[in-house]
């Protein structure tokens, strides 16, 4: 293979780590979806049917989404129960998914200048106190440790639920001068964040895993420039790696971090739900910490002490989360081909004739697109049925599959088979005396997976912008979320607006709730989302451009005449608001 195509193989892959298994297949058979059916029929295969039944996933996404998406994490082999609740295991197909999002995301911070560093997981009651805003924003989330055996701790430690209060002491002590800034520190851990009512795997977990950048500049210029290049660094993350469309904008003062000076997000929406998601957030904290925790440096002409100004940032597990709601079918887990485990399976369909054929012929693919660099399977467990592979590697998110028969092996030819659209069709194999037909065959699947990676993003995009709604008054605002989308509206910016909005629209869904359950079908009432509404974020100019939504000079300031929809004052800011989980 030359070498332009394998570099832009590795771009796609982000790096081989192709397996293999030994073994050979026997049995002929049929497969429909959900099930295999042997061709003789007997007790014991209609038992077999039952239990291969089971593994599947038995509701549809659209119907239930809550026990699809249970039902998703767990049979896809992404997590395991665990029984304190809030807390899951992470099985290796899931890690692997976060260790493509590690190996991009800190590629692309070092190249900022960030380096990597661990603080630990405990805070002091003393420290965590320091910032008042701070504590009050995590007071209900933080756990504490009382006890050492059976002995009371003198003073309560506290678990981290972040690490501001445990980095910046540390800061304070490496910051004296100009020279020693910028500062740019990141660490690669897990927080613990307690108190919540409804746990949802990879979304809200009391424990997750995630990274948390915290940095000091001497010039503001300096540090507002980098809250954004780490924002585009999240949103590369949803839309390049995951294929998540993602709406970039500023939070609110009521929804930005807990002592910060203003806070920026990326808002995924998930279409099945009608709910969105805070994707990511790099947040300014201006000289409030430094502040606090006594952050100075002697000026580089004046030698008079200065406070640098900050930032955090952080992305967590939950973007495995994300894409599992966004991309998954009634079958299970749809992967991007960026950051799947494995990006291409062969499965032998084989007889008892031509088993040796078929096994050589798989090998010799695999060995291919081993040497393109794609992360690739052979799977030929004897103790499995074709059929069931094709059922368990879909369940799995696999985007491509190859099918190889006896036929296949006479016609020089295999079976390609797409996991985001189920098209199949048919293609030829290479010589493999030939390079040239290697690097062919090797070409055109890795331009099937950027063609599925294209394709999973567009229609996302498709489905999440088909859920945004401009409006400019309450009832159509209303009516925007009961149909489980997400509105845009010229906003006053006030904090007391916000609360009102929020309080106004849970006894208007009740309302609306008990009207269809008089007046309609009673059981309407479960497609109606309960729970506050609150802004997501108020979208900068260029995400409103790029939606085609509204133009920048109606961003800037939104015209005079225009009044925002809660409260008829005038309107300073476009506001995209929804349920969130």
């Amino acid at each position: 293979m030359d070498a332009a195509v394998s570099t832009e193989l590795d771009g796609l892959s982000l790096g081989a780590n192709a397996t293999r298994e030994r073994g050979g297949q026997t049995a002929e058979q049929t497969e429909t979806q959900g099930q295999v059916v042997k061709r003789a029929s007997s007790g014991e295969s209609k038992k077999r049917v039952e239990r291969e039944t089971k593994e599947g996933i038995d509701c549809r996404k659209l119907e239930n989404f809550s026990s699809w998406y249970q039902q998703v994490v767990i049979k896809a082999d992404l997590i395991e129960l665990y029984d304190i609740s809030g807390c899951y295991i992470f099985r290796p197909w899931s890690f692997a998914i976060w260790e493509k999002i590690v190996e991009f995301f800190d590629a692309e911070i070092k190249k900022l200048g960030v380096q990597n560093a661990y603080f630990p997981l405990f805070v002091s009651e003393r420290r965590l106190r320091t910032e008042q805003e701070h504590l009050e924003g995590f007071a209900a989330e933080v756990a504490w440790v009382t006890k050492s055996g059976s002995s009371e701790l003198d003073e309560p430690i506290a678990i981290r639920p972040t690490s501001e209060t445990i980095i910046y002491p540390a800061m304070s002590k490496w910051i004296r001068s100009h020279r020693d800034l910028p500062l740019k520190l990141n660490q690669w851990s897990n927080v613990v964040r307690w108190e919540f009512k409804h746990p949802t795997p990879f979304i809200r977990s009391r424990e997750f895993l995630w990274q948390e950048g915290h940095t000091a500049y001497a010039d503001r210029s300096e540090a507002d420039h980098e809250v954004l290049q780490i924002l585009e660094l999240y949103r590369r993350v949803y839309e390049e790696l995951l294929a998540v469309p993602v709406i970039k904008g500023t939070k609110s003062d009521r929804e930005r971090f807990a002592g910060g000076l203003y806070t920026t997000t990326v808002e995924a929406f998930v279409p099945a739900n009608g709910r969105a998601v805070q994707g990511a957030t790099s947040h300014s904290l201006g000289q409030n910490f430094a502040r606090m925790f006594g952050i100075y440096y002697e000026g580089k002409d004046s030698g008079e002490k200065l406070m640098p100004w900050q930032n955090s940032w952080g992305c967590t597990t939950r973007t495995i989360g994300v894409a599992v709601m966004v991309h998954g079918d009634d079958r299970g887990l749809v992967l991007p081909p960026r950051v799947a485990p494995l990006q291409v399976v062969i499965i032998p369909i084989i007889t008892k004739s031509a088993s040796a054929d078929v096994i050589s012929a798989c090998e010799a693919i695999c060995s291919c697109l081993q040497r393109a660099n794609l992360r690739v399977k052979f799977d030929d467990r004897s103790e499995k049925t074709p059929g069931w592979k094709f059922n368990e590697w879909e369940l799995r998110g696999v985007p491509l599959r190859i099918e190889v028969g006896p036929r296949d092996v006479q016609a020089g030819t295999a079976t390609i088979a797409r996991r985001d659209t189920m098209e199949k069709w048919s293609i030829r194999v290479p010589n493999h005396s030939i390079s040239e037909e290697e690097d062919a065959f090797a070409q055109e699947i890795h331009q099937t997976l950027v063609r599925i990676q294209t394709n999973l993003f567009e229609r996302a995009s498709a489905e999440r912008n088909a859920r945004i709604r401009c409006v400019s008054d309450w009832g159509t605002f209303m009516q925007a979320i009961v149909q489980r989308c997400m509105a845009l509206t010229p906003w006053c910016n006030l904090n007391e607006c916000e609360e009102r909005v929020r309080q106004q629209s849970v006894q208007d869904s009740l309302a609306y709730r008990e009207r269809l359950a008089t007046e309609t079908d009673p059981s309407a009432t479960d497609a109606v989302l309960s729970g506050a509404v609150k802004t997501l974020c108020m979208p900068f100019a260029s995400e409103l451009e790029r939606l085609g939504l509204t133009n920048a000079a109606e961003w800037e300031a939104p015209a005079p005449e225009k009044q925002c929809f809660a409260c008829n004052g005038p309107a300073r800011r476009w506001a995209l608001w929804g349920r969130s989980y």
